[in-house]
């Protein structure tokens, strides 16, 4: 081979492999994406993950209302029940005015075990305080009427207490 024909031979691989070299380059830099995008791909997931962190306070935050909530329904529900049975019981209390005493204590303690006593017989008994005094007493039973109270004074002297009496609740 002669040394011209070498030059010419090398010069076309070169230029082979320069246009294969610069066809390579031109199609990375058509497909590859910039530098701007490849860090917002990298970016995107960091961003994933920041925007599930908040999503998931959010709702964290949002269950935690909601216990707080329920939480206060249901004091309300228990304050409700024992406004309820404040005024049954005072209800209960005016309805019933007329009282069987079967005893008159000074001394509380005195006046809750003998109503003890008197529970223990099966009588519903209420301990009440008596007006304008600081004597506490021992109702066995109540009654709404004057008459039905009177009826059964005779049966508390005769079969429970001698000394019952009927107390007044104004």
């Amino acid at each position: 081979m002669s040394a011209k024909f070498k030059i010419i031979y090398l010069k076309s691989f070169i230029m082979r492999y320069l246009s294969s070299i610069a066809f390579v380059i031109v199609l990375l830099l058509v497909l590859l994406p910039s530098c701007q995008q490849m860090s917002g791909m990298f970016n995107k997931k960091k961003k994933q993950a920041e925007y599930a962190a908040v999503l998931k306070a959010r709702q964290d935050s949002i269950r935690v209302a909601d216990s707080l909530k329920q939480a206060q329904a249901a004091l309300l529900a228990l304050e409700q029940a024992r406004q309820d049975s404040i005024r049954f019981a005072e209800e209960a209390r005016t309805a019933s005015k007329y009282h069987m005493i079967v005893g008159s204590f000074y001394t509380p303690e005195y006046a809750r075990n003998w109503a003890e006593i008197f529970r223990q017989r099966n009588y519903n008994v209420q301990v009440l305080k008596m007006r304008g005094s600081t004597f506490e007493l021992v109702s066995a039973e109540a009654f709404s009427s004057l008459r039905s109270a009177y009826n059964r004074l005779q049966y508390y002297q005769e079969n429970v207490m001698p000394d019952a009496w009927i107390y007044i609740d104004e």
